[in-house]
């Protein structure tokens, strides 16, 4: 267009300039928008640490477990936490990780929360087996278990979380490379939930197979989340402060879930569909009732369906869970390869966990669909407060 036909266009002209100067407007904003949300932080220094209680949990995971190599003693892990506090203290804040080669990556936490603990093995590695929490081994076999030894066991975890992908990978890529000479890593399992924004803060997330998943959960901060989570270091008095995390790698069947029908889908979880309320109730967070049947006397939540499995007994029996979907890249002759990431944290795997996977190990619906292909058992370290380092109650 030559500037005659512009300056000729008198207020067509003007019209479409307007809308380009709204529309630059809008773009702006969205774009001051987003560099807000990049920069949001969480605390990471504490009693505990980061990435169990936060709230929201954030859009993208990625749990990495690591080995300690032959040479690897208590000195060596001792230098392993350090550089990892040093480094996890900076990374959270937005800044750049010491002798960081891509430091603009590590301008954009976006709520960035790194999370470590040690696998049973590392105490016997570090001549501190009595140090080990009572509950801290592998879990006992279950016949609807099978494990693949690529996401199974493990000397150490880092559990990295963001609202960011990239961050997640940058701070996965530095805490890894930084003490490869120490470790090797034994697998690494991604996961995502809802992109942030995409719901109101607060909604269940929901997992492949469409279903709300977690809603039966101890609030973050509440008295009851306090004791059914934290270890209170009765057991082993370092352990305050920290946690246990079995994590469970859970692969769905999608290709043969697609067969079953939507009434079929909610018997078998106890749950409708559109609002997750279960089957005797009106919105998610009614509480199921057992005991009601329909007028042929036939129970409205069948005893076989996962929440009547998966109900806590005992109040002392509840976890805490902060689950993630995967889908990968499907294997040769197969369609999909989709799952769950379960992540259970509560005080004392043995009294809390077990007793609810046993149950669905001895009978539960959604087996015909869902298989554990990932098992591990972690002590989450208490947190870090002043000037001290990750581990420093159990190696000093």
């Amino acid at each position: 267009m030559s500037r005659r036909r512009l300056l000729g266009g008198g207020v067509a002209a003007l019209g479409v300039a307007g809308v380009g100067a709204a529309t630059g407007c809008g773009i702006n904003d969205r774009r001051a928008e987003a560099a807000a949300t990049g920069s949001d932080t969480v605390p990471w220094r504490g009693l505990h640490q980061a990435g169990i209680d936060t709230v929201p949990p954030q859009a993208h995971s990625a749990f990495v477990g690591l080995n300690l190599r032959s040479r690897v003693g208590r000195a060596e892990l001792i230098g392993i936490l350090k550089v990892w506090t040093e480094d996890i203290g900076r990374l959270t804040a937005g800044a750049p990780a010491l002798a960081d080669t891509e430091a603009e990556l590590a301008l954009r936490p976006a709520r960035l929360t790194i999370t470590v603990g040690l696998g049973p093995g590392v105490f016997d590695a570090i001549g501190l087996p009595d140090r080990r929490p009572s509950w801290l081994a592998p879990l006992p076999a279950f016949e609807i278990d099978r494990l693949e030894p690529e996401f199974t066991g493990g000397d150490l975890i880092l559990q990295v979380c963001s609202d960011d992908p990239v961050t997640v990978a940058h701070a996965v890529r530095v805490l890894t490379k930084n003490v490869r000479s120490l470790v090797t890593i034994a697998w690494t399992q991604r996961g995502f939930r809802r992109a942030r924004g995409t719901e109101q803060s607060g909604t269940t997330m929901r997992n492949l197979m469409g279903q709300v998943d977690g809603t039966v959960n101890p609030a973050a901060g509440s008295t009851d989340f306090d004791t059914l989570v934290w270890d209170d270091g009765s057991d082993q008095p370092w352990m305050q402060h920290g946690t246990s995390m079995v994590l469970r790698r859970i692969r769905i069947e999608m290709d043969t879930w697609d067969e079953l029908d939507r009434p079929g889908r909610e018997l078998s979880v106890g749950r409708t569909l559109d609002t997750g309320a279960p089957l005797t109730g009106a919105s998610e967070f009614d509480e199921a009732d057992f005991d009601a049947t329909d007028r042929f006397g036939i129970p409205v939540i069948p005893p076989s369906s996962h929440i009547a499995r998966a109900r806590h007994t005992r109040e002392d029996e509840r976890i805490f869970r902060r689950a993630y979907n995967y889908d990968d890249p499907p294997d040769p002759g197969s369609v999909s390869n989709s799952g769950l990431l379960f992540a259970s944290y509560q005080r004392d795997v043995l009294t809390q966990f077990l007793p609810i996977q046993q149950r669905l190990d001895e009978f539960d619906a959604l087996n015909e669909w869902t298989t554990p292909i990932g098992s591990a058992v972690f002590a989450i370290l208490p947190g870090v407060v002043e000037d001290g380092y990750l581990g420093q109650s159990l190696l000093e």
